[in-house]
């Protein structure tokens, strides 16, 4: 599993980051998320990622299988 995140609808809510801490980070400058893996998210954070993404108010998070 891997994830995508748009950065144009990304509104810097954080709820990903809180969600799932491990996968979600967050810049520096305008607060937007980064996904903390630029390949596969390990198969013990799935869960907690898919999580982050149910939770973003923007939709600005996506699972790419």
């Amino acid at each position: 599993m891997r994830i995508r995140a748009d950065l144009a609808k990304c509104q810097g809510h954080g709820l990903c980051r809180m969600s799932a801490p491990d996968v979600y980070g967050v810049t520096d400058d305008e607060g937007q998320v980064i996904v903390e893996f630029e390949g596969d998210v390990p198969a013990e954070l799935e869960d907690a990622a898919a999580l982050g993404v149910e939770s973003c108010p923007e939709l600005a998070l996506e699972i790419v299988e």
